[in-house]
């Protein structure tokens, strides 16, 4: 079948050709930084000025991208396409943006705010509490868990060994994908995976009500799930620290500059002008998911001084 634009779905040569096709993607030259994964493009900004100055910028960008895809034939899927407005407030409200804030469109096609969006495998909500992606995760991870059942349960005749490495691969992987992005959630929701956990060990080993489940992280060594993620997250950005990759060093000394700036040592803050904008282009492509890496990881990186 003859193809005006793109490429067949499921081709070998798609990702080459994909990433020689939209090389020269513009750069926007309003502060709004770009990410680019596959064939999805996020825009996003960052400020600390007034709301105005950020909605004249990102929909300037916007409108230049789109320029360029139209240039193109490259078709974007509004359906797929979603705006989020970061925000640190500790209330809870109704509104998914501010009643006063202005639609975004590309290409005559309106984008959607979003109180949440999965995005890279991981629920990104406003405030980056992450309560939503946790308790996705949780449920996967209790259906993975169901599913293993009469291996890992109290009657299996498997070794205490091969039932902790069935728990590592299959079940304790989906628990903490991505960690480096919600390591940082609140403890009480941290937990809810953490109960995951415990009933593996007390279901693997057979053990008596009375028994600690320190004791029985030990005889299994399974650190704490909480601990666990946070170690593993520091390594991941000290690994990422000295990466030759210059792109990846820079977005961890944002990283470590956003972190001077935390108040009292909490949470991080997130300023009301963090804007994620994503598109998904090419839908014939046969990649699709997107990742902005300087935006995540000024978000969410941890502590380094104390992981207990």
């Amino acid at each position: 079948m003859a193809r005006r634009a793109g490429v067949p779905q499921g081709s070998a040569l798609s990702p080459l050709l994909h990433s020689a096709y939209t090389n020269d993607i513009p750069r926007p030259t309003s502060g709004v930084q770009l990410a680019l994964f596959a064939d999805d493009t996020a825009p996003f900004f960052r400020s600390r000025r007034t709301r105005r100055s950020i909605f004249r910028h990102l929909p300037r960008a916007i409108d230049e991208l789109g320029q360029w895809f139209r240039k193109w034939r490259i078709k974007v899927n509004p359906d797929k396409s979603a705006a989020i407005q970061f925000k640190y407030s500790k209330n809870r409200s109704k509104l998914v943006v501010d009643w006063n804030t202005p639609n975004l469109k590309m290409l005559n096609a309106r984008i959607l705010w979003q109180r949440s969006y999965k995005y890279l495998g991981v629920t990104l909500d406003k405030n980056l509490h992450f309560r939503e992606h946790i308790e996705r995760v949780r449920k996967n991870a209790l259906f993975y868990t169901a599913r293993l059942g009469a291996m890992l349960g109290r009657k299996s005749k498997l070794s205490r060994r091969n039932k902790r490495t069935l728990y590592k691969m299959c079940i304790r992987t989906v628990m903490t994908y991505a960690y480096p992005v919600f390591a940082h959630a609140a403890p009480k929701a941290l937990h809810r995976l953490q109960v995951i956990q415990i009933k593996f060990s007390r279901a693997a080993t057979d053990a008596h009500w009375c028994v600690r489940n320190s004791i029985l992280h030990r005889d299994l060594e399974l650190p704490n799930l909480s601990k666990y993620m946070k170690d593993a997250s520091k390594r991941f950005f000290d690994i990422a620290g000295s990466n030759p990759n210059a792109l990846l060093r820079a977005a961890v000394a944002a990283a470590d500059r956003s972190r001077s700036g935390r108040r009292n040592g909490n949470r991080p803050v997130t300023v009301s002008g963090d804007i994620l904008c994503r598109d998904d282009n090419l839908q014939e492509s046969s990649i699709g998911q997107c990742h902005a890496p300087s935006a995540l990881i000024r978000a969410v990186r941890p502590r380094t001084a104390k992981l207990s």
